[in-house]
């Protein structure tokens, strides 16, 4: 495996390596040893969670507050989406910029996305299957989200906006400056 930080360090692009030859593939998708060895702290997972959508399916941004906050290990399995990390930690050096990553099946990529990220993704293609592990339960009551399309995140969502799919909830989600969100010196992984 291979890891990359991205320009916000704390997010990493994982590149399994791929043995392939006429009868196939075979991939190792997950290495605890290796994934905390290179973040350099421990990582649970303790739930996988999996969606099926079509082209234009807009999922996020979406993020649980402490004492749930999650990270997430995605990836995906048939298709192709762009996947979106932005740092929501107030007093960071990189608040409010994002991450975009093009995860597809051909390319095997997978994104860590840290506690203290909004995540989101679109789907870039039909009967796209996107898979992730959480460290943490899903909680109803910390569950929060940004609005997609806020101007001072500034996401190029690369489709056009016509194609969008959105549920009721995503549409109606605060901006940044209104949103709640992690402070920079909160140790998330405590």
């Amino acid at each position: 495996m291979k890891f990359t930080r991205t320009k916000i360090a704390d997010v990493v692009i994982i590149d399994p390596k791929v043995h392939g030859d006429e009868r196939g593939y075979f991939v190792e998708t997950f290495r605890q040893d290796l994934f905390e060895d290179f973040l350099g702290f421990k990582v649970n997972f303790c739930q996988d969670n999996e969606s099926k959508s079509s082209r234009g399916v807009l999922r996020g941004l979406h993020y649980q507050l402490s004492p749930f906050s999650q990270s997430k290990l995605v990836r995906v399995i048939q298709g192709r989406v762009l996947d979106v990390a932005v740092d929501i930690r107030k007093g960071s050096p990189t608040f409010g910029e994002h991450v975009t990553v093009e995860l597809s099946a051909e390319n095997k990529r997978q994104l860590f996305v840290p506690r203290g990220f909004a995540h989101g993704f679109v789907v870039l293609e039909d009967d796209t299957i996107f898979a992730y592990k959480v460290d943490n339960y899903y909680s109803p009551e910390n569950d929060r989200g940004m609005l997609f399309s806020d101007e001072a995140i500034g996401i190029d969502w690369q489709i056009e906006a016509e194609a969008f799919k959105l549920s009721e909830k995503d549409m109606k989600q605060p901006l940044l400056k209104d949103a709640d969100l992690f402070d920079f010196s909160e140790n998330l992984y405590a």
